[in-house]
């Protein structure tokens, strides 16, 4: 008798986890390892960082408290905790603020997610730099194409997250390769991830970056170890979360398009579409401060000359960066900020006391934010109008376009070494800073991921 309950293994799944569990024997061409590579380097500066904000705090006292066998490191601490605790803390502190990379096409940051489970299951395993470069790859490319499987629409539209949802498969992914599973336990551990499957955009509504963390980061993270190490300890699981009457599909899709789940795999890398930021700040800010520092460059603009400014911004986002409570994601303050300072450094966008500066209150008085449903289909997307008016009658104007660090104006390799090394020497000194730099840029070459573990911890 046939069982309606066991459904055949859809295509797009037979694809995948066939892809996800060859991933450990595939070589990566050169571009994309290096481009990995400069991620992997972003992303553990972002966690070093991190650890010192309150959502790093937090959760590394969070998983020294649930003790456990010792596997993986808490970055920016001392504590060798179990790995799924491990994926948790550096998550998180890969998100304590804005710091980390982003995937504009999934609409999710993968760094944060994908860089710490990775990172905890190689460490468990004893793997490799080359086996952490390939299972990060992966990782990018399995949440990038989870997200646009769904068919999700706007971002102010959405009622699930992508933010929380591409992290926790791309973490998934990572995490089943580096513990060599087949096919059919790939599946499983897809299975699981997807019952954990969850999030809802109301994050924004966050004013500690505390739960951000969590929901674009932390979760992703352990739930993508969790679910792999389950199936480590033999869980059975259903054997296709992607067809049958309920299916991940059914319970999260907008416009569902699975065939994006396998679209161009092995030859269309995610993490070559994925950015890098140039300044620490939330990504539809990128674009306002290209420009207003353009401006400030090129026209020799000061505060008290300014008399009024406009900024024009893709309508379907503005909501994320309007007048918010964090200074690293507020676009009034960082673009007042920027014209009183002339730059943004990490220490000033992260300065809440800079919020009540009458000099930053002065600018952010004459500041209108005017959203642009044409900006909104532009292409490049995020991109920012920038109009100073002057007291002595200049009226000057910068559209940023391209912003830096996107894959349509990236920044070099040296641009990304000399941001890494700006946050992480403050904590772990610059001997060991310019060391962990070097050590992730011959990722491919080092025999043990725990070899990295001197490095990162403080």
């Amino acid at each position: 008798m046939h069982d309606s309950s066991k459904p055949e293994v859809s295509h797009e799944s037979a694809i995948l986890s066939d892809y996800i569990a060859g991933s450990h024997d595939r070589e990566l061409p050169v571009d994309v390892s290096l481009k990995t590579k400069h991620h992997i380097l972003d992303t553990l500066a972002a966690i070093v960082s991190g650890s010192r904000l309150r959502a790093g705090r937090l959760a590394a006292a969070y998983v020294a408290a649930t003790g456990g066998k010792p596997e993986a490191t808490v970055i920016g601490t001392s504590l060798v905790v179990p790995a799924v605790s491990a994926a948790l803390a550096n998550g998180m502190a890969g998100h304590a603020d804005e710091t980390d990379d982003s995937h504009l096409a999934g609409r999710f940051h993968p760094g944060c997610g994908i860089v710490p489970a990775a990172l905890a299951i190689a460490e468990q395993q004893d793997r490799s730099g080359q086996d952490l470069l390939r299972a990060v790859a992966l990782g990018y490319d399995i949440g990038a194409r989870t997200t646009l499987s769904l068919g999700f629409s706007r971002p102010d539209t959405a009622r699930h997250s992508t933010h929380s949802l591409g992290p926790a498969f791309g973490a998934a992914a990572a995490a089943a390769a580096l513990l060599r599973f087949d096919s059919t336990r790939v599946r499983h551990v897809l299975s699981y991830s997807a019952q954990q499957a969850s999030g809802i955009p109301f994050w924004q509504r966050d004013t500690e970056h505390v739960e951000k963390a969590f929901d674009f980061g932390g979760m992703g993270a352990r739930n993508g170890v969790a679910a792999a190490t389950m199936v480590a300890a033999g869980f059975s699981a259903v054997d296709d979360p992607f067809s049958g009457k309920h299916n991940l599909f059914t319970a999260f899709g907008e416009n569902p398009a699975p065939a994006c789940l396998i679209e161009d795999l092995g030859s269309r890398f995610e993490i070559m579409r994925a950015s890098i930021k140039k300044w620490c700040v939330g990504s539809p800010i990128q674009a306002v401060l290209d420009a207003t520092a353009t401006l400030i460059g090129t026209h020799g603009i000061k505060a008290d000359n300014v008399r009024r400014v406009s900024i024009t911004m893709p309508d379907d986002r503005i909501h994320i960066v309007d007048n918010r409570t964090m200074p690293d994601v507020c676009v009034q303050h960082l673009a007042a900020l920027v014209l009183v300072d002339g730059t943004v450094t990490f220490e000033s966008c992260h300065d809440r006391d800079r919020m009540n500066d009458p000099a930053i209150l002065a600018i952010r008085r004459l500041i209108e934010l005017v959203p642009s449903a044409e900006l909104t289909i532009a292409t490049p997307a995020r991109q920012a109008i920038v109009e100073i008016e002057t007291a002595d009658g200049r009226r000057l104007r910068h559209h940023a376009k391209a912003v830096r660090g996107t894959p349509e104006n990236p920044m070099d390799g040296s641009e990304i070494e000399a941001k890494a090394l700006d946050l992480v020497i403050p904590i772990i000194g610059e001997e060991r800073g310019r060391a962990l730099v070097e050590t992730v840029l011959r990722l491919d070459q080092l025999p043990k991921v725990s070899d990295l573990r001197p490095l990162l911890s403080a």
